[in-house]
């Protein structure tokens, strides 16, 4: 039996080793074959019940062999790219069972994995870098940090850096601490404050910025959802029903308005009429076919009998219909009538817009300006599909009971906060006649592109040189 590599067109019918570009591992008398009917004694032999394990290692291109978990030394050296795992098999009845990592591997593969990252790592810190002039390294160093600490808002933090440095800080203390303002109202989910403060302490940047304005209106939503904007805890008030009960009563009260509000409230109650602008059919911000289905199926069923106690369960032939049996445990028949009790307020920690109806229905009028907006974003500049697809999101929400444990719950992860907040300060550092990005995460990013440029070319060691757990270290 013999275990190793061979390259594509290799000869399968003989054992790998015995030809050109095949390398192989021998059982019945323990030698190493390389491209040659002639073996070299390597190790020991092996037979019935024996575990071989054979390594490649793309660091410096050569091969190991294990046997029951113990390492045999190198076999192979200067190993062409490409290779295939091969097992050659001589005798009739021989069976082999390959484990190529759906197992845990008797040999400790771990161990040399961090063996060869630390090897990596400190190859690539201890690299000299020549200084040129008298500290000028340290200089551009210290100065890329102290643009990272001023981009991103640490007032204090930069000021301090700078004066432990010898740098001179002559950058305007006031315009840190206003974006800090407005990045911290962002970071909390108090969206309808940050865009309040963006345009009052910048005139004219969210205008000049659609689309940035459409994706903090969207995510404003999101918030409102997730009952964290400031319109929302004003009014929160967690014994109010969920949004499923509140939808239908408050969207028939406003059916009769414009076009644009007309086909805001076919997209939020689920009617698949195509859109209408400019005069064209328009279908391009449809919801999608199951969100709508399920986003109306719930609003139709919000109230029965006007009764707010109930569920908003319809009834067939009189009796009750089972729906939700996760959230809902209990049925109750009284006189005839459906009379679904609703526990799963009771059973939720989170609820919808804080539980509290005002706020369902500020959230849902929200929602209609924002279709009303993105309708005249697609006029002006055409069609986005980033808007799209971040309207159909944030919309997608309404149509589950409990969005946080929903296929689209992700949006309402406070994390994702982070990507709005960095846009718009960057935003806003443009418009202050300073860089979008600072050099360090430039730097970084151009670090991380050479990284893969270099293992597409083949670099083995690119496997370990990750940059960000290189930046950690």
């Amino acid at each position: 039996m013999g275990i190793g590599l061979s390259a594509h067109g290799v000869n399968v019918n003989r054992l790998p080793g015995w030809d050109k570009h095949s390398y192989g591992y021998h059982g019945d008398d323990g030698h190493s074959f390389c491209s040659s009917g002639t073996g070299q004694p390597y190790g020991p032999t092996f037979t019935t019940g024996d575990v071989i394990g054979c390594g490649v290692n793309l660091v410096d291109n050569t091969a190991f062999y294990t046997k029951n978990g113990h390492h045999l030394g190198i076999a192979f050296t200067d190993l062409p790219p490409n290779l295939y795992p091969t097992v050659g098999l001589q005798t009739p009845g021989e069976v082999v069972d390959a484990n190529f990592g759906q197992e845990p591997f008797v040999f400790d593969i771990d161990d040399m994995l961090n063996e060869l990252r630390v090897k990596t790592r400190l190859q690539i810190i201890n690299y000299p870098t020549p200084d040129h002039g008298q500290g000028q390294w340290q200089a551009v160093l210290h100065k890329m940090v102290s643009t990272y600490l001023v981009h991103h808002g640490y007032c204090a933090t930069a000021e301090a850096f700078a004066n432990s440095t010898g740098q001179g800080f002559e950058e305007d203390l006031n315009s840190i601490k206003n974006r800090q303002k407005i990045l911290k109202l962002v970071l909390a989910g108090r969206m309808g404050e940050a865009i309040e403060l963006t345009s009052r302490l910048y005139p004219g940047l969210l205008e000049r910025d659609p689309n940035l304005l459409f994706a903090l209106k969207c995510r404003q939503f999101v918030e409102m959802v997730n009952g964290s904007d400031s319109e929302i805890t004003q009014n929160s008030n967690i014994n109010q029903t969920s949004v499923i009960q509140s939808t239908k009563a408050y969207t028939k009260s406003s059916m009769n308005s414009n076009i644009e509000e007309m086909n805001m409230n076919n997209a939020m109650n689920g009617s698949t009429e195509q859109q209408l602008v400019n005069g064209q059919i328009e279908n391009d911000v449809d919801m999608e076919e199951n969100v709508i289905n399920g986003m109306k199926s719930n609003t139709e069923n919000g109230y029965q009998n006007n009764d707010l106690n109930t569920n908003g369960y319809k009834c067939q032939n009189g009796e009750d219909v089972d729906m939700e049996t996760n959230n809902v445990s209990q049925i109750q028949q009284q006189n005839g009538n459906c009379n679904m009790e609703n526990i799963s307020n009771k059973n939720n920690k989170k609820q919808l817009c804080g539980g509290d109806k005002q706020a369902i229905e500020k959230m849902l009028e929200f929602g209609r300006q924002l279709y009303s907006q993105s309708i005249h974003l697609r006029q002006q500049h055409g069609k986005n599909e980033s808007n799209k697809k971040m309207l159909q999101d944030a919309f997608s929400l309404l149509a589950y009971a409990n969005p946080w444990n929903s296929p689209v719950g992700w949006q309402l992860d406070p994390q994702q906060r982070e990507t709005v907040c960095a846009r718009l300060n960057s935003a806003i550092l443009e418009s202050s006649n300073l860089p979008r990005r600072p050099p360090l995460e430039v730097a970084a990013s151009h670090a991380r592109e050479l990284v893969r440029l270099m293992s597409h070319a083949g670099l083995g060691a690119c496997g370990f040189a990750v940059v960000d757990n290189i930046i950690q270290y």
